[in-house]
């Protein structure tokens, strides 16, 4: 997921969402007998042939690093964490089966005398890896971090965990519909065709890529941790995957936090349907801002002139695909692709990122005039996980995952109905969000969509214009919770704050609740720009 550099642009263009929510009890008549002994314990778990070893595992903690060139573990070991490879089962329905492993790291806490626990982080995507993250992780937690074994892990078959990967020519499934009838025909061919690579290369693992899976690991990872509850950090999808592991198995978490949460009727097959208006406005306060400099961009002298610059880049490539780049990184960008790249660009307001975006439309723009298109090394980064078959790993659990957490529709004259009548309101991102993806091709999932039943306390954090998972999602899972609270920043179009944004009274916050186990008597208001 290569240098710790690269490998940030890499997993930032391939972690384009968010995911929603949708849970059970572990107890209900949905439940798997594993699950409903697994939900009581350790010792319960060993009543379940296959499973009690797998809880009981023990890990081989040790080095990171794998060799000279793995830098990932080598910022690990310099950072004194320490490694190991879980075990669990492919099928949890049958547990004594095929086994895949889970990737997993470690920080252990250094104030032993004080020590709450270990905390488990997940960072979105879906499908994004963790194992790099406890380092960050106990800096943003300050003193407190001290005080927990973080825990970093790779979901199944991403990253270093036993691997899933469908051989597609390109990285990434989301794209736009474009403007035309025959891009979308085409889109429906690409769609069909990723998903047939992936039936015929890994039909036997498919059925059991899915969050429910994934929150059944994470509980082999609390038991083989020997903790009787553990702590969670979630980000985006992250937020789904917690609240999943509460409902599925009460009682086995303490403090949890959830950053850009989602509600249930947010979390679609179509990752990226509903984010039109949030993403627009995102845009709109971008194009400000670059028209503020367009001594430096050249974009527009006002936001108008920079709205109309993307619909110059847009019919341009509509027409004849863009070409930008040099040897060996020169690629074609088509009507298909301008309007994700712009997406991908939102989902952060501060200057360094806006820059990015800017820099970016400014290589558009001159592509679209018939002029040389140079790209910095971090846009070249994002333009071969999109469009090349360097890292299609990322893409293909994300979609594996969206897949089966839900079904998608077949009705391939539905798509193009939704996508023309959101045209008419939301002319860039609607063909974006509304557009086919490989799930209208998928076999139907294995295990049914599962709903929140329990209550669970735990701290929703939230930004007012977040344009991934959005503020009214947040607060539909808030309300879904009673028990929750909602830490809110105000005024942000920003996706992930804590620990990530700057913000101190966000990261102030969520820090003395993982002090004190306790949330706050009321939710929680932050500004922008207070602490």
């Amino acid at each position: 997921m290569i240098t710790r550099r690269t490998a940030k642009y890499r997993i930032a263009a391939a972690a384009l969402v968010l995911a929603g929510l949708t849970a059970c009890t572990a107890a209900g008549p949905e439940a798997t007998v594993a699950e409903r002994e697994a939900s009581t314990g350790k010792s319960a778990a060993s009543a379940v042939p296959g499973l009690g070893r797998l809880y009981d595992q023990h890990l081989a903690w040790g080095k990171c690093a794998h060799d000279p060139d793995d830098t990932t573990g080598q910022d690990l070991d310099e950072a004194g964490a320490e490694c190991a490879n879980l075990t669990v089962p492919l099928d949890y329905a049958v547990p004594q089966g095929r086994t895949i492993t889970v990737a997993m790291s470690r920080l252990q806490a250094t104030d032993t005398r004080r020590r709450i626990g270990s905390i488990l982080i997940n960072n979105g995507g879906p499908g994004v890896p963790a194992l790099a993250s406890p380092p960050d992780v106990r800096a943003a937690m300050g003193e407190v971090g001290a005080r927990y074994d973080i825990i970093g892990f790779d979901p199944r078959f991403v990253g270093r965990s036993t691997p899933l990967d469908c051989g597609w020519p390109i990285g990434n499934a989301l794209y736009s519909a474009g403007l035309s009838r025959a891009s979308f025909d085409r889109q429906v061919e690409l769609q069909r065709s990723l998903a047939d690579k992936c039936r015929a290369t890994n039909a036997s693992v498919l059925p059991h890529i899915n969050t429910r899976n994934t929150a059944r690991d994470m509980d082999v990872i609390r038991g083989a941790l020997d903790e009787r509850r553990i702590s969670y950090l979630g980000y985006s999808y992250g937020t789904y995957l917690g609240t999943v592991y509460t409902q599925m198995f009460p009682g086995r978490f303490d403090r949890m936090v959830l950053d850009g949460a989602v509600a249930p009727s947010s979390y679609t097959p179509q990752l990226l349907k509903g984010l039109e208006p949030e993403n627009e406005q995102a845009l709109s306060a971008w194009a400000t801002w670059a028209a503020q400099r367009h001594g430096t961009y050249s974009l527009g002298r006002t936001r108008v002139e920079v709205l109309a610059t993307i619909d110059r880049v847009m019919s341009a490539a509509a027409r004849k695909p863009l070409t930008v780049g040099t040897a060996p990184d020169l690629f074609r960008i088509d009507d298909t692709q301008v309007p994700l790249l712009l997406f991908m660009g939102l989902s952060d307001d501060t200057d360094s990122a806006r820059d990015a975006l800017a820099g970016q439309l400014f290589v558009l723009a001159k592509a679209a005039d018939g002029q040389p298109a140079p790209l910095r090394p971090e846009f070249a980064a994002v333009l071969r996980v999109f469009l090349t078959d360097e890292d299609t790993n990322l893409g293909t659990v994300q979609t594996a995952l969206a897949c089966a957490d839900g079904t998608a529709s077949r009705n391939i004259e539905q798509y193009w109905r939704d996508i023309e009548a959101s045209r008419r309101t939301h002319p860039l991102f609607g063909p974006l969000a509304n557009n086919i993806v490989p799930c209208a091709f998928w076999k139907t999932p294995p295990e049914n969509p599962i709903r929140v039943r329990d209550d669970a306390a735990m701290l929703i954090v939230a930004a007012t214009g977040d344009p991934r998972t959005t503020y009214k999602s947040s607060s539909e899972l808030h309300r879904l919770l009673p028990s929750s609270k909602l830490l809110t920043l105000k005024g942000a179009n920003r996706h992930g704050l804590y620990g990530q944004y700057g913000n101190a009274c966000i990261d102030r916050e969520v820090n003395q609740y993982l002090s004190s186990g306790k949330l706050p008597a009321r939710d929680v208001t932050c500004e922008t720009q207070g602490t």
